[in-house]
């Protein structure tokens, strides 16, 4: 599976930003997908994470209430809709997916252990 992010921007505080994450590659429906982000100077951090159908999500604490991770088998499309930003979102945001993993797992599993990686797309929010 090769994954591309997209959408990433310059937004102001307050203001939205979708990012998508493009996957080529067979049997996309058994792989739960995930969004991490790396701010400068920090580790990357777990954001949100989807099931492999679409009927389970999980998100950070950081997150919740604010972005909402979704996808569309049909197009190998997993989205990120990112509401109410705030400049501490700002950072490199990359999708990962894993194959047949859980959202929650997703979020709890160390970073070596993801099986595909997409190169990362920049989220800037100015205040």
């Amino acid at each position: 599976v090769q994954l591309q992010a997209s959408g990433g921007g310059l937004v102001q505080a307050g203001g939205s930003l979708r990012l998508s994450c493009a996957a080529s590659g067979r049997a996309f429906s058994t792989y739960a997908v995930g969004w991490f982000r790396q701010a400068p100077g920090k580790e990357r951090e777990f954001v949100a994470a989807i099931s492999l159908n679409g009927d389970s999500t999980y998100n950070a604490d950081s997150v919740k209430g604010r972005f909402t991770i979704s996808r569309d088998n049909a197009k190998n499309m997993v989205y990120l809709q990112m509401n109410s930003l705030k400049p501490e979102d700002t950072a490199v945001y990359y999708c990962a997916a894993d194959r047949f993993k859980t959202p929650q797992s997703m979020g709890v599993m160390g970073l070596r252990m993801h099986d595909y990686w997409g190169q990362g797309t920049l989220v800037t929010v100015s205040s």
